[in-house]
Parts: structure tokens; sequence; C-alpha cells
């Protein structure tokens, strides 16, 4: 498989980008940018055989995973952008908010049931981190020592809210409690919540 760099991971955002803006992806996109970093440094420690779980913003995973450019890109162009689901590769999205915390967590149970040697990771954004779902996971996962990882990639936002304002919450309460099972990185995203900024902004 190929090692991806940083410059690899943007190239395909913009690729994305100028083929959304230019009117050939049809159905909602959501991007990443300056969270390449992060993302590498937290996929040298994923293996094939390790589960990953995903929200509807979830291309530089698919990659980082092993998913070929081409399928991957293909699959944004047919509109599956944001329910990416590769199961050859174990990578999977949900387009509802925390739907891929409960598979993620069944999945980590099961693993820990059989005595298999994987991982469960399980990427969600700041907003989706404090809603009662992921909390309670948070605890759970932690309670009973199941093999995952919870990502919390937070850029401040929830769509165009402010995350802090919103619980009345600073820290959010992942910051301020210590979770062994919970990776938390902050990264100031460039594109809206989705679109590329020139055709659609919801």
């Amino acid at each position: 498989m190929k090692k991806l760099t940083e410059s690899d991971l943007i190239a395909f955002e913009n690729k994305v980008a100028d083929s959304f803006n230019a009117g050939g992806i049809r159905a909602p996109i959501h991007l990443y940018s300056n969270n390449e970093t992060e993302m590498i440094s937290i996929f040298n420690n994923i293996s094939p055989s390790d589960w990953v779980f995903c929200s509807w913003r979830s291309h530089y995973q698919c990659l980082l995973k092993g998913v070929p450019e081409e399928k991957l890109f293909q699959a944004i162009l047919e509109g599956r952008s944001i329910a990416l689901c590769f199961p050859e590769y174990r990578i999977f999205s949900s387009a509802i908010v925390a739907g891929q915390v409960s598979w993620a967590i069944g999945v980590a149970i099961d693993i820990k049931r059989k005595n298999k040697l994987e991982s469960v990771w399980c990427f969600l954004g700041d907003m989706t981190s404090e809603v009662g779902i992921s909390q309670t996971a948070f605890r759970y996962a932690a309670q009973f020592d199941l093999p995952i990882t919870f990502v919390v990639e937070d850029n401040g936002v929830s769509v165009m809210t402010d995350t802090r304002k919103t619980w009345g919450n600073k820290p959010l309460r992942f910051e301020s409690e210590e979770n062994p099972k919970v990776i938390h990185y902050s990264y100031k995203n460039k594109y809206p919540h989705a679109g590329a900024g020139l055709r659609v902004n919801f």
C-alpha cells in the first residue's frame, strides 16, 4: 500500500472541490483541510486489520486506510461522499450524527468477546462528541476496556454554529475529563461545512 503524504491528501481534496464547484458532483460533499499531519500520525497506528468508522467527512480516512484514489473518487462522483463504505478495507461512514458510534462500539464488543487481535477507530467531530450517545460510549469503552479509540476532530463548529457557545462549555467535556479511549486534536478547516465555497454552503 502506497504511503501517502500531506500533499497527496491535499491534492485529492482540491480535486474533489474543483469537481464539485464545476458541477461534476451533484450530491453534498464535506471536505477536510489543515489536519493532514494529525491524520497521517494517527493512521501510523492503524493496521489493515483494524476497523475504521467515520462521519460524513471521511475522504482522508478512506485514502489512508488503503482505498485506491480512483475508486474513492468514483464513489464521490456517484453521490456517496457522505456515506462512504468499503467493507473490503474495513472502513464505514455514516451521514447520521453519531451513527458511526454505535457501530464502532458493537464491533469493539465483538472483538473483545472473541479475543481477536484487532482494534476499532471511531472518528467524530467536536459537536458529536458532546451528544449523549457519544458520552455514554466513551464511558462504556473505558469501563470495559474495549479495543477502541475515539478520535475527536475539533474544528470548533457544527455546521455554522460555535460548538462551545452551543453547549455553554469551555472547555468541552472531553477536554476536561481524562479518558484513555479518547484522542483529541484541533484544526481550522478552510472549507465550509458542506460544499467547496462556490456553489453550495449548508
